[in-house]
C-alpha cells in the first residue's frame, strides 16, 4: 500500500524525524540534502509504527467507516466506489449476486463476509488485470507476471523482476483511484524511485493523480476492512 507523505526540509535541521499530524497527516521533517530515495526507505521501515498511529482511534480524528461492516440485512458494502444494499434472500444458489445491490444466499448468512470476500476477489481480477494490461500497453512497459493479492498495507507492489500485485481491496475503491495505483506501480517499471521524472510520468498518464492519492488518505481504511 503506498503511505502518502510530505516531506518538509529544512536548512537547520539535522536528522530526519516522521510526524503524524492530527488529521492524520504524515510529515517528514528532513534535511536540504537528504534524498527522496532515503526517505522513501526510512518510511517503509516504520511502516508498521506509522499505521499504528494512524489507527489510533483516540489521539486522532476519526476517518470514515464503511457502513455495512457487520453485513447485516438492509445495511450496505462499497464496489467501486459506491454503497450498495446487502439483502439477505431465498436462493438454491450459493454465490453472491450484484444486481444494483449484494445479493446473499440467506443460506450463506452465517459465511456472508466470506462469500462477499470472494465475490471481490473475482471481480477484482476481471476488472484489474485487463486494466493492468491496457495501461502497460500505454506506457510501453512490460511486466513478468501480475496477480490480484491479499496485502493488508499496501495497494499495490513491483518488484526487481517486474512482477506486479494488487491488492483486492481496491476493487471497492473508484476506478480513477484503481488506474492511479496501476499507473504508479507500473511507472516502477521505468523508473525505480519516486524522482521527479517518476511522479511526471504518473501524471502524464492520470489526470487524476491528485484527487485519487486526496481518496487513499481520506478513505483507505475504509478498504481495509475485512469486506
Amino acid at each position: 500500500m503506498e503511505l502518502v507523505y510530505e516531506i518538509r526540509r529544512s536548512a537547520k535541521r539535522k536528522k530526519v524525524t516522521i510526524t503524524v499530524e492530527r488529521d492524520r497527516a504524515v510529515v517528514v521533517h528532513a534535511p536540504v540534502g537528504i534524498p527522496d530515495e532515503k526517505i522513501r526507505q526510512l518510511v517503509d521501515s516504520r511502516r508498521l509504527w506509522l499505521f499504528e498511529k494512524l489507527h489510533h482511534d483516540q489521539k486522532y480524528q476519526a476517518l470514515p467507516h464503511p457502513p455495512g461492516k457487520e453485513l447485516v440485512n438492509g445495511e450496505s458494502a462499497l464496489y467501486l466506489g459506491r454503497s450498495y444494499r446487502i439483502e439477505l434472500v431465498d436462493s438454491e444458489e450459493t454465490e453472491v449476486r450484484f444486481v444494483g445491490k449484494f445479493l446473499i444466499p440467506r443460506s450463506q448468512a452465517g459465511r456472508r463476509k466470506q462469500v462477499l470476500r470472494e465475490w471481490y476477489l473475482e471481480r477484482a481480477g476481471l476488472k484489474i488485470l485487463p486494466r493492468v494490461r491496457a495501461h502497460a500497453k500505454s506506457l510501453g512497459v512490460i511486466y513478468r507476471q501480475v496477480k490480484i493479492a491479499d496485502n493488508r498495507y499496501r495497494w499495490g507492489s513491483c518488484t526487481p523482476g517486474n512482477n506486479l500485485s494488487f491488492n483486492w481491496r481496491l476493487i471497492k475503491a473508484p476506478m480513477y483511484v484503481i488506474d492511479y495505483v496501476l499507473i504508479h506501480e507500473l511507472a516502477h517499471l521505468l523508473e525505480t524511485n519516486h524522482t521527479p521524472r517518476f511522479w511526471s510520468i504518473v501524471h502524464a498518464q492520470t489526470a487524476s493523480m491528485d484527487r485519487a492519492r486526496t481518496w487513499l488518505r481520506e478513505n483507505g481504511q475504509s478498504l481495509e476492512e475485512d469486506v
